[in-house]
């Protein structure tokens, strides 16, 4: 789904790196199936996110969504839940994973963090995900206006298994976020949950922190963080930061996942004002897909999946550590050139 915006060129440059990164390790030829989303849906089948859209997903493992531009919808879509929003909530893809790591080369205000925030992605401060129908903010009057904040021990349980498990993988180290001297029940619930499940956990050390002080934190020294689980709108927001500080958000990958299907979103925008222009960078595509294949390894028992992720991230660190990069991050590639270079370096040994 290439989405709006520079989705329809940094969607194919990703088709094609992971094309080329499967094909260099021997692996399975990937099916693609091309879906409608997005102003051209909206052009061609009357709505952002048609039925048959859905229907097809539905029927699928795994995929790529690009970014959509929803503000430029005309109404009633504008108003109404994003495209990546009706298919995180129709799936239930309850895990958002998103890492940040400084790439070499790149001029980083933290250029030594290497860290994953852990975002649950159904529920919390996020409104449009917490009604069954409906949204969760509303205005009782024209000068008043409320939204409602969901909190379940059964999602908080699961995000929490998702990150200590990832943390086990890792250095073994997490941070659990909450806000509990203001939201002593919600954000309360959400650190109580985490602490429960962390006692599975035994050899992962936990610390906790306040949403605030994590931020500042962060700057100061985000090397010293692994790995980090927080609720909905936290989860959003530190990611954005970290994604930030390790770089540009134009590096920053995420993947959304449920226990059975995942997919591969990078955490930046649509950017209309260069679409079309050759200038977008696909690097948190590119990442994106990469954690996407890591996804899929284990489940297919095909290790030349997890081989072909290791490609992409080379090829990435080795194209822009040597000096090809897009404008975003100093450079002068476009993303064509961009992806030529990366696409010839998934290639060599």
């Amino acid at each position: 789904m290439t989405g709006d915006g520079i989705g329809h060129e940094i969607v194919p440059a990703t088709i094609r790196v992971v094309d080329a990164a499967l094909a260099s390790v021997g692996g399975p030829a990937v099916d693609w199936v091309r879906l409608p989303l997005g102003m051209d849906a909206i052009d061609q089948h009357g709505t952002p996110v048609p039925g048959s859209t859905l229907d097809e997903l539905g029927e699928l493992e795994s995929w790529i969504l690009g970014p959509h531009d929803s503000a430029s919808y005309p109404e009633p879509f504008r108003s109404e839940l994003t495209p990546g929003g009706r298919i995180r909530k129709k799936f239930d893809l309850f895990a958002n994973i998103r890492p940040a790591k400084a790439l070499p080369g790149v001029r980083a205000l933290s250029p030594r963090m290497d860290l994953v925030v852990v975002r649950e992605n159904t529920e919390g401060f996020y409104a449009d995900r917490n009604m069954f129908v409906g949204s969760g903010e509303f205005m009782p009057t024209p000068d008043v206006a409320l939204a409602v904040g969901v909190f379940t021990r059964a999602a908080c349980e699961r995000i929490a298994c998702e990150a200590f498990s990832l943390a086990e993988r890792r250095s073994r180290k997490m941070t659990i976020v909450h806000k509990t001297n203001v939201l002593s029940m919600t954000t309360g619930l959400f650190r109580d949950a985490c602490r429960a499940v962390g006692e599975q956990f035994p050899h992962v050390q936990v610390t906790e922190e306040h949403v605030d002080a994590l931020a500042a934190h962060l700057v100061r020294r985000g090397e010293d963080y692994d790995v980090i689980v927080a609720e909905n709108m936290f989860g959003d927001i530190l990611s954005d930061l970290t994604g930030e500080l390790s770089g540009s958000l134009g590096t920053a990958p995420s993947i959304n996942s449920s226990e059975t299907q995942a997919m591969a979103q990078a955490s930046h925008g649509s950017a209309p004002d260069i679409a079309g222009k050759n200038r977008a960078n696909p690097t948190a595509l590119f990442l994106s897909a990469a954690m996407l294949l890591e996804w899929l390894a284990p489940r297919h028992t095909d290790d030349r999946l997890a081989a072909a992720a290791g490609r992409i991230r080379d090829a990435v660190d080795a194209t822009v550590e040597s000096g090809v990069a897009t404008a975003d991050l100093g450079g002068q590639a476009s993303t064509s050139a961009f992806t030529e270079a990366v696409e010839a370096r998934v290639h060599r040994r």
